[in-house]
């Protein structure tokens, strides 16, 4: 199972118009594994229905995540017995905790790089600041600027001395030179807190379902007078 953003996942609701979308892995990055959608935010679908008409869009990151299930290899090769995997953090880091971004930033490379020549983009930093969508919630982490700060970094991982995933990037500034720009991450807390608060259940009873049943119990779970607008909203 694959966290990520909504914003990144959307595209997976448009298979049925001709979207193909495929999971990247490696060092360059190449196409490994076809997935599914298990669950995409609800409260981030009504809220940002018209996003793929916009030519630089942004948001807060609020409701911001959903998962993909890996269901078939996308090579010759037979999908693995066991995949790497990191524990998702229950308590939020603290200001000054130190972290591991890592991403796939891709905002200075040209399309055919992008196709070949993508690696990841590694970077030993800390938490800067915290901030809530509530009120005494540890929700949002800033990280500063560094090189995962770019175009690319969506749905990257941070990860804390333990290796527990405490959070994953959802927004960044990109004018400017990387050092100087600002990039944040909802933190794992939160994504469990409201995906319990979308659905009525704990996000480890989703995480603990055979891929087989998530697949098939995502799709009447889907809020059907948002996607006719999704659907309008993208271009030919």
């Amino acid at each position: 199972i694959i966290l990520t953003n909504a914003h990144v996942a959307q595209y997976f609701l448009l298979a049925d118009r001709g979207a193909s979308c495929t999971v990247r892995a490696g060092s360059p990055a190449r196409d490994d594994y076809e997935a599914k959608l298990i669950f995409i935010s609800p409260a981030w679908l009504k809220a940002n229905a018209t996003v793929l008409t916009q030519t630089l869009p942004s948001g807060t990151g609020e409701y911001d995540f959903a998962f993909l299930a890996v269901t078939r290899s996308a090579t010759r090769n037979a999908l693995p017995t066991l995949f790497p995997s990191v524990p998702l953090a229950s308590t939020p880091p603290g200001t000054g905790t130190p972290v591991v971004i890592a991403s796939y930033g891709a905002q200075f490379l040209e399309s055919s790089q992008i196709q070949s020549g993508l690696f990841p983009t590694i970077v030993f930093g800390s938490v800067k600041d915290v901030f809530t969508f509530g009120t005494n919630t540890i929700d949002v982490l800033a990280l500063g600027g560094s090189a995962a700060a770019q175009e690319g970094s969506s749905g990257g991982g941070v990860a804390d001395a333990s290796g527990a995933l405490v959070g994953t990037i959802t927004t960044s500034t990109v004018e400017g030179a990387t050092a100087t720009r600002s990039l944040t991450a909802i933190t794992a807390s939160y994504i469990r807190a409201e995906y319990a608060n979308e659905t009525g259940e704990a996000l480890d009873l989703l995480l603990a379902k055979p891929i087989a049943v998530a697949v098939a119990a995502f799709a009447p779970q889907l809020p059907a007078s948002e996607l006719p607008r999704l659907a309008i909203a993208t271009r030919p």
